[in-house]
């Protein structure tokens, strides 16, 4: 079984999510379809790469992840097929896939897009099929395009350090409005180093221990846990933490728009204090 994993900002309001897994289907190798997420928020990298990450790390060994996330934000003129720790991830060559990985991938190859095509969502999607029809057949991985290729990369989201606290921004709003920032468990207790702690957001908001489990806590009060992909999260027993408080996803273009836009910056990120 050949498993391939499905994630874009495509959503569900049109055929292309049907006509995509219509191309892979038609590979003709034994293949598993799984979704990992088509609601990813346009043009958010830090979205999606959480996403990719969480799920990516727990699917076997020669699993082919493609990710479909803003396939035009410039000419497309190259795929990327990375092999990384025994998985396959193909994309478009617009600085996700570092971000994802967080590291250079093991193998990395361009695979050159016809540049007389028209090149919409199936032509490329068709590209990709075509590119996981030759690996499943068997053929390498250095002579289905061009190795080594020079690929853009973007910076990781990363939190900001200092000796007495540390920043994180909101990466991610689940469904029961969930708020995870993008701080690690690792990061968190290595920056910690046994002191106790205050987590502050929205002003005066504050939560001073770790929960175990959203039952740690009264229904209705706030509580602090890292989340299964060992992120923070910031929740509610029973209630909705990012509409209550008014906490929003981090967004690349508020970061740099205007003065008005920096003020959200408030509603998007979390501070830790060590004391």
């Amino acid at each position: 079984m050949n498993f391939v994993t499905l994630t874009s900002d495509i959503g569900y309001q049109d055929y292309l999510v049907g006509a995509i897994k219509a191309q892979l289907l038609q590979i003709g190798a034994d293949i598993s379809l799984v979704d990992i997420s088509h609601n990813i928020t346009p043009f958010n990298f830090p979205q999606a790469s959480y996403v990719c990450r969480g799920a990516f790390k727990n699917f076997p060994e020669f699993t082919f992840h493609l990710i479909l996330v803003n396939l035009f934000g410039s000419k497309p003129e190259n795929l990327l097929v990375a092999f990384h720790k025994n998985q396959y991830i193909i994309c478009a060559d617009n600085g996700l896939l570092n971000m994802i990985l967080e590291e250079r991938p093991d193998i990395i190859i361009g695979i050159p897009l016809n540049k007389k095509a028209v090149k919409n969502t199936l032509y490329i999607t068709g590209i990709i099929a075509q590119t996981v029809e030759r690996l499943m057949n068997g053929e390498s991985i250095q002579k289905i395009g061009v190795p080594d290729f020079n690929f853009r990369e973007k910076n990781p989201l990363q939190p900001v350090v200092d000796a007495g606290y540390m920043e994180g921004q909101i990466i991610f709003i689940d469904n029961f409005e969930n708020v995870i920032v993008n701080i690690t468990r690792k990061q968190f207790e290595e920056h910690r180093n046994g002191r106790n702690f205050r987590i502050v957001f929205k002003r005066d908001e504050v939560i001073d221990k770790i929960s175990e489990s959203y039952a740690d806590v009264r229904e209705g009060d706030k509580l602090a846990l890292f989340n299964s992909a060992d992120y923070l999260e910031i929740a509610i027993n029973k209630g909705n933490a990012a509409g209550l408080f008014g906490l929003k996803g981090f967004s690349d273009k508020a970061s740099q728009s205007s003065n008005i836009m920096q003020n959200q910056l408030l509603y998007q990120t979390v501070r830790i204090y060590f004391e």
